[in-house]
């Protein structure tokens, strides 16, 4: 499998840093207030892709740090045994790490001469090679199991769509020409630009004769827009590869998940659709394949019913001589992800459970374990010999590396690579509460105080509305949405895991599919009913917030608060379904939650369309704050405009904040900063 791109810094404080200074310790007056502000935020190190090494005693991982002054981050690579506490600094500039066949060296990717390549590093010696130069760089790479061969990822230009491109005597124009949807994805333009995966042998330790596995396909993979290098694999014999792709395109494209896992076979140079090869029906998003050990068989996951991105991940294993298959979770309720095989006759998996993630393990046969439990976020694995590392986090510690014991699901911490913030930094409580929804359910709510919480003061509290809109409100560390950050300004944060959230089951998930304005609206207000009945809660001063869908829901509730909140923050929300629907990419996303077009005489659509946000700006009377990226494809700034502009003809206090540099989500240092200063400007301004 592919290296996890990690965003983390070096752990080694004796290490200098060869390209860039950072140095990120707490300022006396940090120190002194002991507040986690944004800033201090920034400062932490950010851990990410782990893995054992073949013998299992050692973990890989990588650790990143941002210097606020350069607007931009330093990621290193580093090892530690798992019985010790201290790292090594490996790499100080690199990523994408994973070990060699045996554990003496280990391959990364870096830009130490330009572009993005492939290296090498002997652990011992500490030699570094180059092995690929390729024109543009890679995104991705993965080296086969007996090490004459790689694989990478590049961008290739397929098509022509730029007027320039069309017309060869018109050099200077700047128009974009299409025939078909997509015209535009996530945060870029549709310029006939692809991913696709190479194949080349290494000899002498360089890339040679390497081959596009997939010459003049106009698709993408990995899949567009996350590009995942997970949705590749080798077999353990090295010779073949699976992959996943949606090989489809225009209007089709936009309206399906159908994509499909697809075998190359290295030597002949032949590809195989799996799907097709099975004769079942496997209409959504197939995904993430993994061989078995003896190469007979491949997990994968599998959604399906077509159009619906959040259908449940099925794990599946198909035997790839007979072509069948055996759904090995249809009996467990929950999703599957981060595939692991251990023999031939078992994998291991982590899933999203009752607003946490939990590793499980199931047997060939579709017995499934439960292996962990507790309140916290396990989002990685690795297994090695009889070795097994989790990362973990809460709403409270970000991400570290613990041990796992496969054997009873035992855990215990061995990195710490941000001790100096948890010893001089004060965070708030995380309480679980069970509240009673409408329709006499019981909905898990997270709720978060402030540092140094006093029962006998009151609070202004804010409701978090969750995207997704099917993500669940778990465990998670958010270095963009971080609710210790709001708590430390004073805020009680209640994070309810409403309608349409996983780890509760299919069921619970799907009902907000065509009911936008129904139920999980309802679920959001029972929470924050519910906890202002507290006599800490100021309910003269709640405040709501969101991003995504939950910028969604904030306009709805704009329009539908009925006197509760004193102050409203969207960001990237959806203000008016119709023009949503005609300026949004992919289409099976508003096809399958909204019940179709605008102009469809559906039932369900018909009321989606109805309860639009933007049909209730004259209920609008308090203040808004609207956050938006001007590279944001999925939920177009133009949502945002329109929002801002009913607000202040309707006479609404308002402000408008864009990013014309960012997208979907806020991701350089500087902007964040402005972002947090505008976030806590507002609410500071309207509740307290």
């Amino acid at each position: 499998m592919f290296a996890t791109l990690g965003i983390v810094s070096c752990c080694d404080q004796t290490k200098t840093f060869s390209t860039m200074d950072v140095s990120n310790d707490l300022t006396e007056s940090e120190i002194k207030t002991g507040l986690f502000t944004p800033e201090v935020l920034w400062k932490m190190n950010r851990l990410g892709g782990a893995s054992l090494s073949p013998d299992g005693k050692t973990t890989l991982y990588t650790i990143s740090k941002y210097k606020m002054e350069d607007n931009r981050g330093k990621t290193s690579i580093v090892t530690q045994e798992l019985g010790s506490k201290n790292p090594i600094c490996l790499v100080e500039s690199g990523s994408s790490p994973v070990w060699n066949r045996d554990g003496s060296a280990i391959y990364y990717t870096s830009s130490e001469n330009g572009s993005t390549q492939v290296w090498s590093i002997d652990i011992a010696s500490g030699i570094k090679s180059q092995i690929t130069s390729i024109d543009g760089g890679v995104s991705g790479f993965s080296v086969s199991p007996n090490e004459d061969k790689i694989l990478y990822i590049s961008a290739v230009k397929v098509g022509k769509h730029k007027s320039s491109e069309i017309y060869s005597d018109l050099p200077e124009s700047k128009a974009r020409v299409y025939d078909d949807l997509m015209v535009r994805h996530w945060d870029y333009w549709e310029e006939g630009i692809y991913k696709h995966i190479f194949v080349g042998d290494i000899i002498n330790g360089k890339l040679q004769n390497q081959k596009d596995i997939m010459a003049n396909e106009p698709w993408d993979a990995p899949l567009a827009p996350y590009f995942s290098n997970d949705e590749i694999s080798w077999n353990n014999s090295g010779s073949q590869i699976a992959y996943t792709c949606k090989k489809s395109v225009g209007a089709k494209y936009a309206t399906s998940t159908d994509s499909d896992i697809y075998l190359y076979d290295v030597n002949s140079a032949t590809t195989t659709n799996l799907m097709k090869a099975s004769n079942e029906e496997w209409l959504g998003y197939d995904k993430y394949p993994v061989f078995s050990p003896d190469d007979k068989s491949i997990a994968f996951l599998s959604m399906k019913r077509a159009g619906n991105e959040s259908d449940k991940s099925r794990l599946i294993v198909m035997n790839l001589k007979t072509f069948t298959s055996k759904d090995l979770t249809s009996s467990f309720d929950y999703n599957a992800s981060n595939v692991i095989w251990k023999g031939n006759d078992k994998l291991y998996f982590i899933s999203p459970m009752n607003a946490t993630h939990q590793v499980c393990s199931a047997n060939v046969s579709g017995d499934v374990t439960v292996l962990t439990n507790g309140e916290h976020d396990l989002i990685s694995l690795s297994i090695s010999d009889n070795s097994a590392i989790v990362s973990l986090t809460t709403l409270s510690d970000a991400a570290e590396l613990y041990n796992l014991d496969l054997n009873n699901g035992a855990l215990s911490q061995f990195t710490n690579i941000n001790e100096q913030i948890y010893k001089d930094i004060k965070f708030g409580d995380v309480k679980k509460r069970m509240v009673k929804t409408t329709d006499n359910k019981e909905m898990l709510t997270w709720v978060v105080y402030p540092p140094n919480f006093d029962s006998s003061k009151k609070y202004p509290t804010l409701l978090y509305c969750q995207g997704g809109p099917q993500s669940v409100v778990s465990q998670f560390w958010s270095y963009r949405w971080n609710a210790q950050v709001m708590a430390a300004e004073g805020y009680i944060v209640v994070m309810p895991n409403r309608r349409g959230l996983p780890s509760f089951g299919q069921e619970w998930l799907d009902q907000i599919s065509g009911d936008y304005s129904g139920q999980n609206i309802q679920d959001y207000l029972s929470a924050i009913d519910d906890v202002s009945k507290e006599p800490y809660v100021d309910t003269d001063n709640l405040g709501c917030v969101g991003a995504s869908y939950g910028g969604y829901s904030v306009f709805y509730l704009a329009g539908h608060h009925e006197g509760r909140f004193k102050a409203f923050i969207a960001h990237c929300g959806i203000f008016n379904f119709e023009s949503m629907y005609g300026e949004t990419e992919e289409l099976f996303f508003v096809n399958n939650d909204y019940g179709g077009s605008y102009w469809s005489d559906d039932a369900t659509a018909k009321r989606s369309y109805a309860n639009s946000p933007h049909k209730f700006v004259d209920k609008w009377d308090t203040p808004i704050l609207i956050i938006t990226g001007e590279y944001d494809f999925r939920i177009p700034y133009t949502q945002s405009l329109q929002a801002f502009t009913a607000a202040k003809l309707v006479g609404v206090p308002s402000k408008l904040v864009v990013f014309e540099d960012e997208a979907h989500q806020v991701f350089k240092p500087q902007n964040s900063i402005a972002w947090n200063r505008e976030f806590f400007g507002w609410l500071n301004t309207y509740l307290k």
